[in-house]
């Protein structure tokens, strides 16, 4: 490992400053919401456990439903203006998440349908944006870019964490769901000033360009196993962030101040960790992001035994650090292996591999603490992630794929250059 030399005119282009200020804009809103969901249901009258996961696992369940037909439409229309449409439907879901809220009259089943409605315009969104750095950097900087861009994005995070709990404390959860909503707002406006070069009109149909993912996907299989891996690792992390941890905040900790500060602990070791990965050179980067996985299990083990809030908090912070090492060299090695053409559809394999047992993780977490208890059910998201983390070392690939460089394709002659911002 090694460090890059500093590029930091990555800043001075300002398309790649367009698309970093959206998505910090937005994030920032996102960790406003990632606390006040689960606090504006748990202060419902009769809430339960399992009341929370069926609310979140709405919000998980169309990601994983929708997602592959959101790398297709990513890879056939603008991807730019699909992260727009997006943004719009995310800011309807949350904006009436916050109205219901705010009006103290906020049935079960209609939060169920927002929380639906945001789920779809996440599926929509991620293959689109990971299919679109490509187009905006070259390929000899996408570790810069992406390192760059998850600092943006988790220090915003950062930001909206910190401020969550004090926000939900004093004013409600329901400002801050206000808050989620506006931010996708300025997000989709941003987008809309993207120009990067547009691509041919495909001839083909969706069922064929869905096939033809599942083939580069399937073709590799450094990739399937890593997918593989984190449908556990997910399904784990998601039932301790959407779940059982704010049940154990609750219970042990303090409540949502105390969640509050756990999590932006982790969002901090994000930016430490992105910070890392973007200047750093590896020769083998799934092996090492396969192996900044194994921090993760840690702060779930701790919440498990009720450790202080201190030590839960700096055991966060070192998995934050390990999860963007993992995210930066993940995301760079598809960007480089994958052809551009088809790196929404394979981006949204790996979305929907990674996200398969995520519902299913959040709606029995509630249950599963009811019935076993909270650190019981700690314990066990723990050991499952470290079993899953192990499984993926015994792959060959995983284990040897070594970094490559490949310079991108020249555009083919002829073909149409449009503005996929503003593309009719």
């Amino acid at each position: 490992m090694s460090a890059s030399p500093d590029r930091s005119s990555l800043w001075g282009d300002q398309q790649f400053l367009l698309l970093a200020s959206a998505r910090t804009i937005s994030v920032l809103g996102n960790g406003f919401a990632r606390v006040a969901l689960a606090f504006a249901v748990l202060a419902l009258p009769g809430a339960t456990p399992g009341r929370l996961s069926l609310v979140v696992a709405c919000q998980a369940l169309p990601q994983l439903v929708f997602i592959l037909a959101g790398g297709v439409i990513a890879d056939r229309m603008s991807r730019a203006r699909l992260m727009v449409v997006a943004d719009v439907v995310g800011a309807a879901a949350y904006a009436g998440l916050s109205a219901l809220v705010l009006s103290g009259h906020a049935p079960l089943a209609l939060m169920c349908v927002l929380a639906v409605v945001a789920g779809t315009a996440t599926a929509l969104f991620s293959p689109a944006m990971d299919g679109l750095v490509p187009l905006v950097v070259q390929r000899d900087r996408l570790q810069q870019a992406n390192g760059m861009l998850r600092v943006c994005t988790n220090s915003s995070l950062l930001l909206g964490l910190a401020l969550s709990g004090v926000v939900v404390a004093w004013t409600g959860a329901g400002w801050a769901l206000a808050l989620n909503a506006a931010s996708f707002v300025v997000s989709a406006f941003l987008t809309t000033r993207l120009r990067v070069p547009g691509r041919a009109a495909k001839k083909s149909s969706g069922w064929d360009d869905l096939k033809e993912g599942w083939r580069e996907f399937t073709s590799r299989q450094w990739l399937w196993v890593v997918v593989a891996q984190y449908a556990v690792v997910v399904a784990a992390l998601n039932a301790n962030v959407g779940v059982l941890g704010p049940l154990m905040a609750e219970e042990d900790l303090g409540g949502a101040r105390a969640w509050s500060l756990i999590v932006a602990a982790q969002a901090l070791g994000t930016i430490a960790g992105a910070g890392l990965a973007a200047r750093v050179r590896v020769n083998r980067p799934v092996l090492v992001a396969v192996l900044a996985t194994f921090p993760a299990a840690l702060p779930l083990a701790l919440l498990a035994v009720s450790a202080p809030v201190w030590l839960i908090a700096v055991a966060m912070f070192g998995s934050g650090v390990s999860a963007d090492i993992f995210g930066v060299l993940w995301a760079t090695t598809i960007q480089r292996e994958v052809p551009e053409e088809a790196l929404s559809r394979v981006s949204s394999y790996d979305w929907f591999g990674s996200l398969a047992f995520a519902p299913l993780g959040l709606l029995v977490a509630g249950p599963v603490a009811d019935g076993v208890g909270i650190q019981q059910a700690l314990a066990g998201c723990a050991a499952l992630i470290a079993l899953a983390t192990g499984a993926a070392l015994l792959s060959p690939q995983v284990r040897g794929l070594t970094a490559t460089a490949r310079p991108a394709a020249p555009p083919a002659v002829g073909a149409p250059t449009v503005d996929e911002g503003t593309a009719q």
